[in-house]
């Protein structure tokens, strides 16, 4: 009896010492500075929606958060680095629409968004636009999809490289409208703009951001914005939903925050509930606005509940447009 006390005893002790740390580090957390990876290079969208929240969330938890620029592979470098870090909430990843799309479009990737990653929560949103050249013949997106159907093939609709989310946006319109155009693939913005304005295309379908100085420069004229609302950068362009008549599109680029799977629930919960704060303060949100970012927060399971719809909607558009997986 003595002796199976003792060992009961012993048991119990193993179990404590082995889970005692988990509580512990979450009680102290954080107690050094936390890295941010981000899976783009400085200086975009991406990159400066991280660096201004973190600046805004560093002093809520009395640490400096480091931004850590991946890019690469479509974000399959950062995710990887993020999914085999501690589970200690001192390795975070910015997550993007980017993060569901490669779901769909690598043969295998080191790691399973869904299973690997433990969401924290949204941060913002941005919009996507179909432009076309300020000379351009076309004045609404119904004279645009119009004349797609009464030449079938035709238009050539631009975007950057296949299997972004500007190209899977312009596959999307082409199968929501039912219009036959061509999407043309481009290697990155510049050359998407230079053959718009050149005329070598007909329209485009790009990120708002750094479209805006061009619109409003009046370079190009954007037709639509892709999300389910209008943009309140250009409020007096309709939606795409609007425009062409298909009630249920909406198309927005995201940035989120997401730690690696097995991360404690304490922390995970403190994060969510300082970054909802941050992103409701005036001051960040003028400041992602500057970067026609809309502040967006979430809890960590409508994060879940995004990236599952999101992978699942992309997914499809890349197996229907025949796009061949990496």
């Amino acid at each position: 009896m003595k002796r199976r006390a003792l060992i009961a005893a012993g048991a119990g002790s193993a179990i404590a010492a082995a889970t005692w740390p988990l509580p512990a580090l979450a009680a102290g957390y954080p107690d050094k500075p936390i890295r941010l990876v981000v899976p783009f290079g400085a200086g975009g969208v991406a990159d400066l929606t991280a660096r201004a929240v973190g600046q805004a969330l560093a002093p809520k938890l009395g640490q400096s958060i480091v931004v850590d620029n991946r890019p690469g592979a479509g974000g399959v470098v950062a995710g990887d680095l993020v999914a085999k870090a501690a589970p200690d909430g001192y390795t975070l990843l910015l997550m993007s629409n980017g993060t569901a799309v490669s779901e769909g479009l690598f043969k295998k990737l080191p790691f399973d968004a869904r299973k690997d990653f433990a969401p924290i929560s949204l941060l913002g949103e941005f919009d996507l636009a179909l432009v076309v050249p300020q000379n351009s013949r076309f004045r609404t997106v119904q004279e645009l999809l119009a004349e797609a159907k009464a030449k079938p093939g035709t238009l050539n609709i631009g975007s950057i490289n296949v299997g972004s989310t500007q190209h899977l946006s312009a596959e999307l319109i082409r199968m929501a409208t039912k219009a036959d155009f061509q999407v043309v693939p481009f290697n990155g913005s510049p050359a998407v703009l230079t053959a718009l304005r050149g005329g070598q295309i007909d329209a485009s379908v790009e990120i708002l951001a750094p479209l805006l100085p061009q619109i409003r420069a009046g370079a190009v004229r954007a037709l639509a914005v892709l999300g389910k609302q209008r943009s309140p950068f250009l409020p007096q362009v309709p939606t795409l939903a609007e425009s062409a008549g298909v009630a249920d599109f909406n198309v927005a680029s995201w940035n989120a925050l997401a730690a690696p799977a097995g991360t404690p629930s304490e922390i995970i919960e403190r994060l969510a509930r300082e970054a909802r704060a941050v992103l409701a303060s005036d001051e960040l949100r003028k400041q992602l606005a500057e970067l026609s970012v809309q502040a967006r927060s979430s809890t960590p399971a409508e994060l879940a509940q995004l990236l599952d719809s999101e992978i699942k909607r992309w997914s499809d558009v890349i197996a229907r447009a025949g796009i061949a997986k990496q």
